[in-house]
């Protein structure tokens, strides 16, 4: 068992959905109640974490906690961990036992090699910076887990125990019954209004600061900051519906939390293998043969006709990036599709 003292180390955030869902609303309202029964851990209720501005009194709240976080919210996990991230709330990639399938806040293995099915060795391509190579987050934990994974309550509430008390030798790790001691921490409630919001988020474990979303961008939502890095400087520039920079990014590197289509909304996805499978139909893509290159592009157009501006289209850089995607060695979801398509399905 961990002592008071570690445990005071936790604050618990629970982030709101967007609706007014009574199912949705019961399952924060159970989270918040069993968090402040939790001796010496602080329990923060906020509004929708994405909706909220980075001088809102709910990241002011957030600025002032110590220690590890656990926070529950109603987007990816992914999406949630950037989203704090951009707005002055960092720290190291805490996971979660829940079952989704990230692995990680888009950390991916680069230095090891795979196996084509024929059975030649392919390696890895050389390890590139990432922003958080070369400007490390804090060591504390942030753990972000999508109240979207289950129906009630009760994994989040087993979760966070787990987080919170971890692993002890048998003997000593109370049973599945036992309660945690009823002698809560202090309980926060942060009301605010907010609106809908739609804009980039950066997924700074995977971006290598390449500023193709910079240029690619005509509405001035990206900037510099003092040490040359990209970052979302006029979020509210952008576009409502728009995700036309998430399908530039050679490292799949921006998200937008509220997308349909999970590779864009911050599902963890390997490589480019995520965005060939979001433009499917599966994943509610624009019908047509369309890759991703040329999908951005209209719908950039798109935007800027909205805008009363003129079209853009396929530019030079664009081209480049489209030219340098079609030569790139074929990898097992492309050889996977030549098979399906040598049986003419």
């Amino acid at each position: 068992m961990i002592s008071a003292t570690e445990r005071a180390a936790y604050t618990v955030v629970v982030s709101r959905g967007q609706s007014r869902n009574p199912q949705k609303r019961a399952i924060e309202q159970q989270i918040t109640d069993a968090a402040t029964h939790i001796e010496g851990v602080d329990v923060l209720v906020v509004p929708h974490l994405y909706d909220l501005s980075k001088t809102s009194e709910a990241y002011q709240r957030l600025a002032d906690a110590e220690g590890h976080l656990i926070v529950f919210s109603w987007i990816y996990s992914r999406a949630a961990h950037w989203v704090l991230d951009r707005n002055g709330i960092q720290g190291q990639w805490g996971g979660s036992e829940i079952g989704d399938a990230e692995q990680g806040a888009g950390e991916q293995d680069s230095d090891e090699s795979t196996a084509a099915p024929d059975g030649e060795s392919t390696e890895s391509p050389a390890a590139v910076d990432r922003v958080t190579d070369l400007y490390p987050r804090p060591d504390r934990l942030v753990h972000c887990i999508d109240l979207k994974l289950a129906g009630d309550a009760a994994p989040f509430l087993r979760e966070m125990k787990r987080i919170i008390e971890p692993a002890a030798p048998q003997a000593e790790r109370p049973s599945s019954s036992t309660s945690l001691p009823i002698v809560g921490g202090k309980l926060v409630e942060v009301e605010e209004s907010t609106s809908r919001r739609w804009y980039p988020v950066i997924d700074y474990s995977r971006c290598t600061n390449c500023m193709e979303c910079v240029d690619f961008c005509l509405f001035g939502v990206y900037g510099i900051d003092g040490v040359e890095n990209i970052l979302v400087e006029q979020p509210d520039n952008c576009r409502k519906g728009c995700p036309a920079c998430s399908r530039v990014c050679p490292e799949n590197a921006i998200i937008f939390p509220q997308h349909k289509a999970p590779a864009i909304a911050g599902a963890e996805v390997e490589g480019d293998e995520g965005f060939k499978i979001d433009l499917s139909q599966l994943f509610g893509a624009p019908t047509g043969n369309d890759d991703p290159i040329a999908t951005a592009a209209r719908e950039r157009d798109e935007q800027l006709l909205l805008a009363g501006r003129d079209t853009v289209g396929i530019d030079d850089q664009l081209l480049k990036r489209q030219q340098q995607h079609a030569n790139k060695p074929k990898d097992s979801l492309d050889r996977l599709i030549d098979s399906l398509d040598d049986f003419d399905l």
